[in-house]
């Protein structure tokens, strides 16, 4: 017959050994956690390297809408290219709920992980984002909760991914929300995301459609470090956007604009590149330059000039960039209909050593 005391000093012993061993394992789990190195953002931003944007398909109204479809040999035929990463454009907001807790479309996030997924499989790192959500620049009132709660489901779902997915606020962020609203809407959405997401590095840009005459009125937290900025380059417009539908009659007075690659065109990139080196020393913060193409309508000789400038002197001053875009007609460098890159868009893009 067994001893109560004694069996009741072993349960005792008992439960506090059991107490004492799940306290360490979730102090070596938490500890684990707090040690997770952070990237940084520099060395992230040089993996980034030479990329293109899979633009006019997930951040069409519905992929298709806008004549591309993603396919899963695309991701091969970019790693096989040379490129390093791709830029993923994402239109969120037009498959969430419009009411509280404006819950994402599963079989969106599902497509969206599937192309995140052939990235990676492919070692291209990737850069997603939040694209075209028009109403939050027009009604930032209206949408900055919604905004919110888009990333909060986008942070949560892709915590546990490597750190080879960067997480890009907003593209082009533009309207009524203005330079302060922007700001505030940065560093609040940044704090979402930094919940579920506190080693990942995370890309944003200044306010205006991302020029970098506006990257002075930037402001981030100065205490999160791993951040890389991203500016746009379509200059002069006059050339990049000859001709394109959505600008109306004012671009077909456009067309014919060749660039020509003087003194005076080369100067006017240096000037804005360089402004942007600038800002970036002084703030510690390394530069993405997240598109930068022309329309189909310009002359190829023109497009493979300027292209080539752009990417060479984004490279003289280590930026990471990405092409915009792919495969569309209007400027993509890879021809859907022949299953062919554009060979002297592809090489402009890609010839640039490191």
């Amino acid at each position: 017959m067994f001893n109560k005391k004694y069996v009741s000093l072993c349960v005792v012993a008992g439960l506090f050994l059991s107490i004492s061993v799940n306290c360490v394992v979730a102090g070596d789990a938490n500890e684990a956690v707090a040690k997770k190195t952070i990237p940084d953002p520099f060395e992230q931003n040089e993996r980034l390297g030479r990329g293109v944007n899979l633009g006019n398909a997930l951040d069409a109204p519905n992929e298709g809408d806008w004549g591309v479809i993603l396919k899963e040999e695309y991701f091969k035929i970019i790693k096989d290219a040379g490129f390093d990463s791709v830029r993923i454009p994402c239109r969120w907001s037009a498959h969430a709920s419009n009411q509280p807790p404006y819950t994402i479309d599963k079989p969106f996030m599902d497509r969206v992980s599937w192309a995140i997924d052939n990235a990676l499989k492919n070692d291209l790192y990737v850069m997603l984002n939040i694209h075209h959500y028009n109403e939050l620049m027009n009604d930032p009132d209206g949408h900055t909760k919604r905004f919110y709660a888009l990333w909060q489901q986008i942070a949560e779902h892709y915590k546990d991914y490597p750190d080879s997915l960067l997480l890009e606020l907003l593209n082009e962020p533009r309207g009524k929300m203005g330079l302060k609203g922007w700001n505030q809407i940065l560093k609040e959405s940044l704090s979402v995301v930094r919940k579920s997401n506190p080693h990942r590095t995370v890309v944003v840009g200044p306010h205006n459609l991302n020029k970098v005459e506006y990257i002075s009125r930037l402001e981030i937290p100065e205490e999160d470090r791993n951040i890389i900025v991203s500016i746009h380059y379509y200059e002069p417009s006059q050339f990049t956007h000859q001709g394109v539908e959505w600008l109306g009659e004012s671009s077909k007075s456009w067309l014919g604009t060749k660039w020509m690659g003087t003194d005076r065109e080369k100067h006017a990139i240096i000037k804005a590149f360089d402004r942007a080196v600038a800002w970036g020393k002084k703030h510690n913060r390394p530069i993405n330059l997240g598109e930068f193409g022309t329309y189909e309508k310009a002359d190829m000789a023109s497009r493979v000039r300027w292209t080539e400038f752009i990417a060479k002197s984004a490279v003289q001053r280590g930026f990471s960039y990405h092409y915009w875009e792919f495969c569309h007609a209007n400027f993509g460098a890879y021809d859907q209909e022949t299953n062919a890159w554009k060979e002297p868009l592809l090489n402009a893009i890609l010839q640039p050593d490191k």
